[in-house]
């Protein structure tokens, strides 16, 4: 008898929930250089949101304060 052959699976993009597949090819298109500016200035936003929700008063409860993360 014949050896059966083997079809291998082809691969495509699918998008993903909260993400386009436009945006994915779009951040896939991106340069390193420009992916690690980006990178850097989320972290430097996200560093600061931080900051300030430290430094405001803490009239919240710990629940509500965790459900924000």
């Amino acid at each position: 008898s014949a050896k059966k052959r083997t079809r291998k699976a082809a691969k495509f993009q699918k998008a993903i929930v909260g993400m386009s597949l436009d945006d994915i090819k779009k951040k896939k298109a991106m340069k390193p250089e420009l992916r690690q500016q980006a990178k850097e200035t989320a972290a430097k936003e996200a560093k600061a949101r931080q900051t300030k929700t430290k430094a405001a008063p803490k009239a919240k409860s710990g629940a509500a304060v965790a459900k924000g993360k």
